[in-house]
């Protein structure tokens, strides 16, 4: 378990790192195959771990829109489709591996940056800490799950893009 077991916490924690994987997955010096494959993982076991664990509860709380928690889960929709057409790239570092790199990073940053302007700012003013701190293990625990069940593979995003 990380130190804490905030559920906005743990949700911003994933999104620095998401940014950080984008540094990396930019830079010529950097693995960038390997930032792809760690990101891929982790944006999908984020995403599936928000829209079970976190989402639903959230939607109870009357400070926080459902409107802006179905848009949520439209966007990680969004965000899983321009992944998927990353993975989809054979050649890491070419003009197409770049155009769709941005295109990710836009889908993902856009989403990010609403969902802590809009559903974790909702949360961190209306839901108690240790509703927070329920929200966040039973979020880690999933998403811990999914990261450990390969979930960023690209059969796997095809999948839940498809499905």
């Amino acid at each position: 378990m990380p130190e804490t077991s905030d559920v906005v916490e743990l949700i911003l924690q994933d999104h620095r790192r998401m940014e950080d994987l984008f540094r990396r997955m930019r830079s010529v010096e950097d693995d960038r195959g390997a930032a792809l494959r760690e990101f891929a993982d982790l944006l999908i076991a984020h995403a599936l771990a928000e829209e079970s664990k976190v989402y639903p509860a959230l939607k109870r709380y009357k400070n926080i829109e459902d409107d802006e928690v179905e848009h949520g889960e439209e966007e990680h929709d969004e965000g899983n489709q321009a992944l998927l057409a990353l993975l989809e790239v054979e050649e890491i570092g070419g003009d197409e591996w770049d155009e769709k790199l941005e295109e990710l990073v836009e889908a993902v940053t856009h989403h990010a940056d609403e969902e802590e302007r809009t559903i974790l700012n909702g949360a961190r003013e209306n839901v108690a800490m240790e509703r927070r701190e329920e929200l966040g293990k039973a979020f880690w625990e999933e998403r811990e799950r999914q990261l450990k069940s390969g979930c960023g593979s690209v059969d796997n995003v095809r999948k839940i893009v498809e499905s």
